[in-house]
């Protein structure tokens, strides 16, 4: 059988993304992603990872700025069993994050995009149910193994322990307008929620529905507050070191960062730097013994130049200080005889949230043995950045029992990848 030839800048369609196994136990798959480059492309590659539960155990990037060859070594949860299907999926989620392309003769050849994506269609997902311990989270993760995004929520109970979930998302399969995925869902949560499920309804809204979907404007000043000083429970500022040297490179900046590990580290930078329009030519990253990352990166603004204005470097290296102190705001307040927890984390500026903060926060309350009473999320402009803001109204039996420092360790342990 004759093996299909790379012409020019075509490459084969599976070539694009290549997934090795492990050869034996505990050691991590290889992910190698060739492709030709765009500013943001290791973030975008770092969302899907995390959204399918992968922890990044190691990385390496290099580019010219026109092509670009990324690996990175992964880890599955313990407790997460992978079959073959899943691995395939994972695969073409990553292709599709790389830049477009059409097919002649077996080989693709890559293009840049012509016109933004057009937005997913929201469907509103309405479930009535009988309210029960954990399940909130298990409608959260049934969704998330379909890869029904979650834009927004609204969960309320009523005084006769009737749960009513409005969940508004998007399939990315984008199959949700059809009968057999409708199907597909309603059986998937049917199978988990079993006597429960009084009803379930799915509908296609339009824009305008999904706006008025907005949660309550008043936010509490616990929420602005977040955004510009860190919390009770983040890392201490003496855990992240970020260094900028112009000395090693006449083309480029060096940024040098020492940090703990957490869930999503390697996003939180590669997110920052999207943000900041900054391309990285070269970059490693790996993880030491205790937990300890050290990454180094090679980068230069978007005309090419490094970085050489002190305001501009201050600017950076202080927003990835940030970032990897707190990558994501938990807090505990009252709420007049209430108790109601907030989670914030900011959103990229393509408008992308940070994947699965529902699915842990529900599954750290659940771990608490906390009843959720009401849920909300809705996005804000907080200052100059959006912020995807959670919050959830804890079931009063549950405020009155469990220290609110426990509650908020809990939760922010388990978005941290600690627990």
């Amino acid at each position: 059988m004759k093996k299909k030839k790379k012409k020019g800048m075509g490459i084969l369609h599976d070539d694009v993304v290549i997934i090795r196994q492990p050869e034996q136990d505990g050691e991590p798959s290889v992910i190698t992603v060739n492709c030709p480059d765009k500013t943001g492309l290791g973030c975008d590659l770092c969302r899907i990872l995390l959204f399918f539960g992968l922890s990044i155990v190691r990385g390496d990037v290099s580019t010219d700025g026109k092509w670009c060859y990324i690996v990175f070594w992964v880890v599955c949860k313990p407790t997460t069993k992978w079959d073959s299907s899943r691995w395939e999926l994972l695969k073409k989620r990553l292709i599709g994050a790389c830049p477009s392309c059409s097919s002649a003769s077996g080989i693709s050849y890559y293009r840049s995009e012509l016109q933004p994506p057009k937005p997913p269609d929201v469907f509103l997902l309405k479930l009535c149910c009988y309210d029960r311990k954990g399940l909130l989270h298990d409608v959260t993760e049934v969704l998330c193994s379909l890869e029904l995004n979650i834009k927004k929520v609204k969960v309320s109970t009523t005084p006769d322990g009737t749960v009513l979930d409005l969940f508004f998302v998007t399939d990315t399969r984008e199959l949700l307008h059809t009968t057999k995925r409708q199907e597909e869902t309603h059986k998937a949560l049917e199978d988990v929620m079993q006597d429960a499920l009084i009803s379930c309804n799915i509908e296609k809204v339009g824009p305008e529905i999904a706006a008025c979907s907005q949660a309550s404007p008043f936010l509490p000043s616990a929420i602005t507050e977040m955004s510009n000083e860190l919390p009770s429970v983040s890392l201490n500022s003496s855990s992240v070191s970020v260094m900028m040297d112009n000395s090693l490179s006449p083309a480029h900046t060096l940024v040098q960062i020492v940090c703990q590990d957490h869930k999503g580290l390697l996003y939180d930078i590669m997110r920052t730097l999207k943000d900041y329009n900054i391309q990285i030519s070269y970059g490693r990253f790996y993880i030491k013994q205790g937990r300890k990352c050290e990454i180094d990166l090679f980068i230069m603004q978007a005309d090419g130049k490094k970085i050489v204005d002190p305001s501009k470097q201050s600017a950076l290296s202080s927003r990835l200080k940030m970032e990897l102190l707190q990558p994501l705001r938990v807090a505990m307040v009252s709420r007049g005889p209430d108790t109601e927890l907030l989670v914030a984390n900011p959103v990229e500026l393509s408008s992308k949230g940070r994947p699965l903060v529902f699915f842990d926060i529900t599954l750290a309350l659940k771990m608490l043995n906390t009843c959720i009473f009401s849920a909300e999320i809705a996005r804000h402009m907080i200052g100059d950045r959006e912020w995807e803001v959670y919050r959830v109204l804890l079931d009063e039996g549950a405020s009155l029992f469990l220290p609110k420092r426990k509650v908020e360790e809990g939760v922010w342990k388990l978005l941290m990848g600690w627990q």
